[in-house]
């Protein structure tokens, strides 16, 4: 009993000497005092010294186990963007179709072919020109039946009633005529216009006539009582393009202002502002079944849905030149021709360009002389024409001899853009 009451005094007081620190220690000398200060000193001035292997694997251990179950820190996830994977732009693979070859090179007019309309039946279409005559052609042959003359100006729109025997004209002239065919002479002036006149479209299924020229506006006139039934403003410079259908937005406009606006007709009012474009809207195009519309200009070729105007996709390339007219039929086949000639065909779907075609000027034309003014297929899709700058209308249709082994699909989905 004694041995361990003795052990355990020993004990306690090695623990409160070592609580007590060296400086309290009873048979401490005091040059071990100043040694005691130096080491001290010494061991705040160096790093902690490190710890064996062992001792960091267990730190090392520890550490991972900590942020195992720890939050993670706002610095690696600050995004939902960056926790979602993406998705890769799903482009639909074109559909094949038959490229199109020149068949007929037809000339006649004194001045740059500006505007083109065929009559409801096929059988013949008339051409507006820079030399202020308007002429009828045969469709079959592309001989010239008659020329009318009215105008005193460049004839810059043309149309064809689907539902009167009436054609309607437009220049920059400032002038509106409405011709009978029956007689060929002009029935009727529409008088409104401040400036020149570069697009004229008629309404579907309503006796209404619509023309945007360089007074800003779109007119809309009354086709029987030559009345201007609305004034469409908004746009901040020329209206060079108009689209009419017979539901809502009933008149679509683009202008040089790089605005695209689809109207409410019975306000009068813009349903839609579309500012996708950074350059002029010089025109825009229609599909014939699908509900939808493509707009082009020098920046690109883009497609909206209808009646929002939701923006849907651009082209996958992008024809760098001053686009001036857009067509499609029913196949899907989509033609736009540019200042510099050159005439581009599209699937309508995918926005893929399959063929482009360099036209070549009219023998003893000069080089500059080679654009595309307007274009428009037949009313069966199976032709096409083009109205130049070389005063000729050339036509076009399917090479029939062509097949997908002799003329492949080439596409390439790209990587840069995307889609929607």
């Amino acid at each position: 009993a004694s041995a361990s009451a003795s052990a355990s005094a020993s004990a306690s007081a090695s623990v409160e000497a070592a609580a007590a620190g060296p400086s309290s220690s009873s048979g401490s000398r005091p040059g071990e005092k100043g040694k005691g200060k130096k080491a001290s000193g010494l061991a705040l001035a160096l790093p902690p010294a490190s710890k064996p292997d062992g001792g960091a694997r267990e730190a090392g251990a520890a550490s991972t186990s900590l942020s195992t179950f720890s939050a993670p820190s706002a610095s690696t996830h600050e995004y939902s963007a960056s926790v979602i994977r993406r998705q890769a732009s799903k482009w639909p693979k074109p559909v094949w179709h038959a490229p199109w070859k020149l068949y007929r090179v037809v000339s006649g007019h004194m001045g740059w072919v500006r505007s083109v309309a065929f009559d409801p039946s096929n059988s013949w279409f008339v051409t507006g020109s820079a030399d202020r005559t308007i002429k009828v052609w045969d469709l079959a042959s592309g001989r010239l039946k008659l020329t009318l003359t009215g105008h005193i100006e460049q004839v810059t729109g043309l149309a064809v009633s689907p539902r009167h025997p009436y054609m309607f004209s437009c220049g920059l002239d400032k002038q509106i005529k409405c011709w009978d065919l029956e007689y060929n002479k002009v029935i009727r002036h529409y008088h409104g216009h401040l400036s020149g006149i570069y697009a004229l479209q008629l309404h579907p299924t309503l006796d209404l006539l619509f023309t945007g020229g360089r007074d800003c506006t779109c007119r809309v006139w009354d086709m029987r009582t030559k009345a201007q039934v609305h004034v469409l403003t908004g746009h901040d410079n020329t209206v060079c393009s108009i689209l009419s259908q017979g539901t809502d937005p009933q008149v679509i406009t683009g202008s040089h202002d790089s605005q695209i606006k689809l109207w409410d007709l019975v306000a009068a009012k813009p349903m839609t502002t579309l500012t996708h474009h950074k350059k002029s809207v010089r025109c825009l195009g229609m599909h014939p079944k699908e509900y939808s519309f493509c707009s082009a200009s020098s920046d690109r070729i883009k497609k909206f849905a209808l009646p929002s105007g939701k923006f849907m996709h651009n082209t996958i390339q992008q024809q760098r030149s001053i686009v001036n007219t857009i067509a499609c039929n029913d196949d899907g086949v989509m033609v736009t021709g540019a200042d510099n000639g050159n005439v581009w065909l599209w699937d309508w779907q995918s926005g893929n360009r399959f063929q482009e075609i360099e036209t070549q000027v009219q023998p003893g034309s000069l080089d500059s002389e080679n654009g595309i003014f307007a274009s428009s297929f037949d009313v069966t899709g199976t032709r096409l024409l083009t109205c130049e700058a070389d005063k000729t209308i050339k036509f076009y249709k399917e090479d029939l001899e062509a097949t997908p082994e002799t003329h492949p699909v080439r596409f390439k989905p790209p990587k840069d853009m995307k889609r929607f």
